[in-house]
């Protein structure tokens, strides 16, 4: 990265900021070295999962760097999350425009060094890079599953139920009350929800404790349709899902309660970054006693199915009567 008046020398910011948060994983070599070195505990297998945000896409331009950098970071745990894995080590790709200052740099690494204490990560190695365009982050992070016991997208069985962890729609409503589209909101409501649109919470501590219950996972990154609709492709299957029963938080509940249409938005808007999984319906029980024990809500919102012949669509979505509703987009794509 070329120097600008705003910031220091690439291997003096590297030093300064990221070298820091090296310390601890050997394989790392302090960054000192072009690569690193990683290896699966024994018995396992390594996952690796890489994921960019990037600056008026996936958060707003004024938003704190401490947020983005635990955004960027924990995206990625998410998906290490929904495969069963436990997440041990990151890479950081960054590419900054002149505008960047050093204090912007400080905080952002103050808060990758949050997210290390808190999900027992660290960082071993990448690259800084300048854009004349935003600021954008690219993670690739590692984790550890036992061999062979990865949760996929393709392991769902016909008569499955379908259940979320979580909340459902939370971060997409957050991002519209950025854009000043629900200005009567209640603020704490409206605070609740753009908190959730900065900070996802992957689902670290349950995600190894579904392996054995849970027969395909993911995470709800795209929105809940669209990412159901991921699993439902891989596992060649279709599914109905209950609108009523998906998980709603108080304020997401207030929004709907004054604009029923943003059930849409709800339902595809896409950055909730919760776990998506089917499992036996006989499993109930025992993730309803894992749901009290770690404190994380999972909820029953429907069952797969095996597909119909024709032209019937992939995922049917039951509203209050019943009767099926209709969406003219099941979640977010990039293209």
């Amino acid at each position: 990265m070329k120097q600008t008046a705003n910031l220091p020398g690439e291997f003096e910011l590297i030093a300064r900021y990221f070298a820091p948060l090296a310390r601890g994983f050997p394989g790392a070599f302090g960054l000192l070295d072009d690569v690193a070195v990683i290896a699966p505990l024994p018995g396992h297998e390594l996952v690796a999962k890489t994921d960019a945000i990037v600056g008026g896409v996936h958060f707003l331009h004024d938003d704190p760097p401490d947020l983005i950098a635990r955004k960027a970071l924990r995206v990625n745990l998410s998906d290490l999350a929904a495969k069963g894995a436990v997440p041990r080590a990151y890479m950081l790709d960054i590419m900054l425009p002149k505008t960047v200052t050093e204090a912007w740099i400080a905080a952002f690494a103050r808060g990758l060094a949050d997210d290390q204490n808190e999900y027992g990560v660290h960082l071993i190695g990448g690259d800084t890079d300048s854009t004349p365009g935003p600021v954008t982050v690219a993670i690739m992070a590692f984790g550890d599953v036992a061999t062979g016991r990865m949760l996929r997208r393709g392991g769902a069985r016909a008569g499955d139920t379908v259940f979320v962890t979580g909340t459902i729609g939370d971060a997409a409503l957050g991002l519209t009350v950025l854009r000043g589209q629900l200005a009567n909101l209640d603020t704490n409501a409206a605070d609740f929800l753009v908190g959730r649109y900065r900070l996802p919470r992957p689902r670290v501590r349950l995600s190894p404790r579904l392996i054995g219950i849970a027969n395909a996972a993911l995470d709800v990154s795209d929105g809940l349709l669209a990412d159901l609709g991921h699993l439902c492709e891989a596992s060649e299957l279709a599914a109905v899902i209950e609108a009523p029963r998906v998980p709603l938080s108080t304020a997401v509940r207030a929004v709907l309660a004054t604009h029923s249409g943003h059930i849409t938005t709800v339902l595809t808007g896409g950055d909730d970054y919760e776990i998506l999984f089917t499992a036996p319906p006989e499993a109930v029980n025992e993730l309803a006693e894992l749901s009290r024990t770690l404190d994380v809500p999972i909820t029953p919102i429907g069952r797969m199915r095996s597909p119909s012949i024709g032209k019937q669509p992939q995922i049917t979505v039951l509203g209050e009567s019943g009767k099926p509703l209709i969406f003219d987009r099941s979640g977010w794509t990039h293209f």
